[in-house]
C-alpha cells in the first residue's frame, strides 16, 4: 500500500446508522475534493507543459511582438525598467530563472499541495498571454 493510500485510509471515516428496518448500515464518507485533488495531482505534467507554454514561451513572444509596435510599452512595474534597460533578453532571463525557482519549490512542497505551483504558472501565463494577445490585436486590426 502505498503513502497516499495510507494517508487517504486514514483519512477516511465510518459512520454507523439504525435504518428503519432496524439493521445498522455503515456508511464510508471521504474527504471533500479528494477525487478533484487526485485528478490535478495526475495531470501535473501538462500543467508543466502549460505553465512552460504560456508563462514562459506565451508571454515572451507576445510581449516581444507587441513592444515592436506603436503604442505598446510593458506595463509591469519590474519588468518595463529591465526591458527599458537590458532588452527583451532580460525578460527571457527572468522567466527563466522564475520557472527554475518555480521548480524548485514544486520540488520541496509536499504533495498534494505541490500542485498548486504549476497549476498557478499555468492560469497566470494563460491570463498574460491572453490579456496580450488581445492588446496586440486592439493595436493590429484598429
Amino acid at each position: 500500500m502505498s503513502a497516499a493510500t495510507d494517508r487517504m485510509s486514514a483519512a477516511t471515516e465510518s459512520s454507523s446508522a439504525t435504518n428503519e428496518t432496524g439493521s445498522t448500515e455503515t456508511s464510508r464518507m471521504q474527504p471533500s475534493g479528494g477525487d478533484s485533488v487526485g485528478r490535478l495531482q495526475r495531470l501535473q505534467p501538462t500543467l508543466w507543459l502549460l505553465a512552460v507554454g504560456f508563462f514562459g514561451i506565451g508571454d515572451l513572444v507576445t510581449t516581444t511582438v507587441g513592444l515592436r509596435l506603436s503604442g505598446i510599452v510593458e506595463a509591469g512595474p519590474l519588468v518595463g525598467p529591465l526591458i527599458d534597460r537590458y532588452g527583451v533578453g532580460s525578460l527571457f532571463a527572468l522567466k527563466s530563472l522564475a520557472l527554475a525557482a518555480s521548480y524548485g519549490i514544486w520540488q520541496l512542497v509536499p504533495s498534494p499541495h505541490r500542485v498548486g505551483v504549476p497549476l498557478g504558472l499555468a492560469v497566470l501565463g494563460i491570463v498574460v498571454t491572453g490579456w496580450n494577445t488581445v492588446i496586440v490585436s486592439t493595436v493590429l486590426f484598429s
